[in-house]
């Protein structure tokens, strides 16, 4: 009697096991391709290109806000890009946060992305915006110099600030940057010089500066951490990553080339076909992500980035873009440009294998 009574029991279980199979089946089913259909959710899913600490900072304060809850994966933006490419018949994410808009041109080329107009758009400066709506603006950071203090001490020789000075004979063997293929950090330097100069002017610049070089790293934030540890002359970074260093008590200052520098506008974009119950929570995220109050915190966090919102507050230390030399940078047309220039640099400069960690 125990026997049959343990047999039927065994029976019940295993009929349990195969309902919740075929529901479980049925729940999966509904998020393949597009994200299914079902009612709308209470969850954002985002990839991000800030660095992790930096995120969860921005996005405990959209939770806060909203009440939505979100999980992110930190990618580079270009694994973001590679991620979307293979995903594109089953996206996971609704949100691509963070990241040079280069990448993002790049996305909408290939139909990665998609056209939203966030609420509060016009109260960012016109320069900023991408005028097709594929992505919002969301901060920018110009380039500069991270340059050593003790290397100027020692050597009793001025701090560069200009593009030209870097090409000087005391400057050999000091300057350090990132690989154009490794970092979009350093593509922004190559593609600035290229709209600066003109492209075989520019070219023929980076020869020269070549010369000079004493590394190319794979990380753009890298060459600054590099002249505040004394282990070159000059970086070549974008401004926030030069003066996070410096607030953490490096020995480096900060210089803008007075000719004009580049800069990158981050962005922040809908994924297309994201999960489909996400959307209206991923749309409430831009909406937020170019607000005064989502950019205020970038003060809190000490990043240094400058936001694009001209309420939104400038993290204390931080130069104003408006008080710098700049190119009338096209971001667009960087972008458009990214796969051409990076082949020349690679073959008349130096290879992506030049890039050290």
């Amino acid at each position: 009697m125990k026997f049959k009574n343990m047999f039927m029991l065994m029976i019940v279980v295993l009929i349990g096991i195969v309902i919740a199979g075929c529901s479980g089946a049925s729940d999966e089913g509904s998020v393949e391709g597009s994200g299914g259909g079902g009612s709308e959710s209470d969850s954002l899913t985002i990839y991000t290109a800030f660095p992790e600490e930096e995120a969860i900072n921005y996005i405990n304060g959209f939770e806060e806000e909203t009440g939505i809850n979100v999980d992110f994966v930190r990618l580079s933006a270009g694994e973001t890009l590679a991620r979307l490419k293979a995903e594109e018949s089953n996206t996971q994410a609704a949100i691509w946060y963070g990241g040079p808009s280069d990448r993002f041109v790049a996305a909408a080329n290939e139909d990665l992305i998609e056209p939203y107009q966030p609420e509060g758009i016009d109260d960012i400066p016109e320069e900023f915006i991408d005028e097709d709506g594929n992505w919002s603006p969301i901060y920018v950071g110009a380039l500069g110099f991270a340059v050593s203090q003790e290397w100027i001490e020692d050597n009793n020789i001025d701090a560069p600030t200009s593009w030209e000075d870097l090409l000087k004979d005391e400057y050999k063997g000091e300057i350090s940057m990132a690989h154009p293929s490794a970092s979009v950090t350093a593509y922004t330097v190559l593609a600035s010089l290229v709209q600066l100069l003109g492209e075989d002017e520019a070219f023929e610049y980076m020869k020269e500066l070549d010369g000079n070089m004493r590394q190319y790293t794979k990380s753009g934030s890298a060459p600054a951490q590099n002249a505040g540890l004394g282990e070159t002359g000059v970086g070549i970074a974008f401004s926030h990553d030069i003066l996070a260093p410096m607030n953490e008590g490096y020995s480096i200052d900060l210089e803008f080339p007075n000719e004009g520098t580049g800069y990158e506008v981050g962005a922040v974009a809908l994924v297309k076909n994201g999960p489909e119950d996400q959307e209206e929570n991923a749309k409430a995220f831009i909406d937020w992500a170019v607000s005064k109050e989502g950019q205020d915190l970038y003060d809190e966090s000490e990043s240094f980035r400058l936001p694009v919102h001209p309420e939104s507050s400038i993290p204390e230390g931080a130069v104003e873009i408006t008080d710098i030399e700049t190119i009338d940078y096209d971001a667009v047309q960087a972008g458009e440009d990214r796969d051409e220039l990076l082949d020349r640099f690679d073959k008349e400069i130096r290879g992506e294998d030049a890039a050290e960690e």
